[in-house]
């Protein structure tokens, strides 16, 4: 132990910036006019660093002091390390001025995530010390997200809560899904519009809510039908092109596929349901929210920020493959 906090105690900021100006200026004199103290005083100070760790950090055969291989270690990491300290000290003191340490983000899994990567691009543009946590939520397990306090911000909450205190929301919007199947599928064939008695007949795919312990919701699953739970709504999409099931996609992730006949619309004698969408935030009024908190309050009240989240986030990738 007692080692340990030797060695600490001769690493110091002050100790590295003084082994990089002797490496700097090449001589143990030109580095001690650099600095400002007497020649003998850096002397000492490098021969007490060097003793300490018992290694020979530069190499006095010749006029120059040029480092050893164990100096040039010392040298790169006591670079990185000081480096670390001032972007530490530029982050404590952005952070004072209102900017949060950390912001958790749930996103909603229905919702374009290349739109909240975009928006996570321009967020960190002008690097602010933010750091930003993203999650992606089924469901209820966004507002569970939310209210257990493991997410600042939740982006697409499929239902509004009841009264959360703590807890502000405004809506984001409305998804449309579409009924689709793919046209080997048995319900690809059935007359429109069809039955629920008919969908019953027939394997659905559902995506699993994120919420723990069995504790989460499930839509548009008719009672006594089979059902092939997968775990995000790309797997859900891709079961169903696959015809290993049936059942809802938002309209804007089926549409391509409808488009080049990888899927099949079918009506259906139930009116398609539409996700009725919000994000919510932990506030903490009457404090004002942090800077990064309100970041991304203001993008998300954007029209446009909502229809690229909501119907404009249609993957680029090429439906035909």
């Amino acid at each position: 132990m007692n080692n340990k906090i030797s060695t600490r105690s001769l690493l110091t900021p002050d100790n590295l910036a003084m082994l990089q100006a002797v490496a700097l200026h090449g001589s143990l004199a030109a580095a001690a006019r650099a600095l400002g103290v007497v020649p003998s005083a850096l002397t000492y100070r490098v021969r007490q660093i060097e003793d300490g760790l018992d290694v020979l950090l530069f190499d006095r055969s010749s006029r120059r002091a040029s480092l050893t291989p164990a100096g040039q270690e010392l040298i790169t990491h006591g670079g990185r390390i000081l480096a670390d300290l001032d972007a530490v000290a530029q982050r404590v003191k952005r952070v004072a001025t209102g900017w949060e340490p950390q912001l958790r983000i749930a996103v909603e899994g229905i919702l374009c995530m290349r739109t909240v990567l975009e928006l996570c691009e321009a967020f960190f543009a002008p690097n602010p010390p933010t750091e930003i946590k993203i999650q992606t939520e089924i469901l209820s397990g966004t507002w569970k997200a939310l209210s257990s306090g493991r997410a600042d911000l939740a982006i697409g909450a499929v239902a509004e809560p009841n009264q959360v205190a703590g807890i502000s929301s405004k809506p984001l919007g409305d998804m449309p899904f579409v009924f689709a199947v793919a046209p080997h599928h048995p319900l690809a064939q059935c007359a429109e519009p069809i039955s629920q008695a008919e969908i019953a007949l027939h394997r659905a795919v559902a995506v699993a809510d994120s919420t723990p312990q069995g504790q989460g919701l499930s839509v548009n699953l008719l009672t006594g039908q089979s059902v092939f739970t997968v775990s995000s709504l790309a797997d859900k999409l891709e079961a169903q092109l696959r015809g290993l099931g049936a059942g809802y996609l938002p309209q804007y992730l089926a549409q391509p596929y409808l488009e080049t006949g990888r899927l099949v619309r079918k009506r259906t004698e139930n009116t398609p349901p539409t996700a009725h969408l919000s994000y919510a935030w932990r506030s903490t009024a009457p404090k004002a929210p942090g800077l990064a908190l309100a970041w991304w309050l203001d993008q998300l009240k954007s029209n446009a920020t909502q229809a690229a989240l909501l119907h404009h986030g249609r993957e680029r990738s090429d439906p035909t493959a």
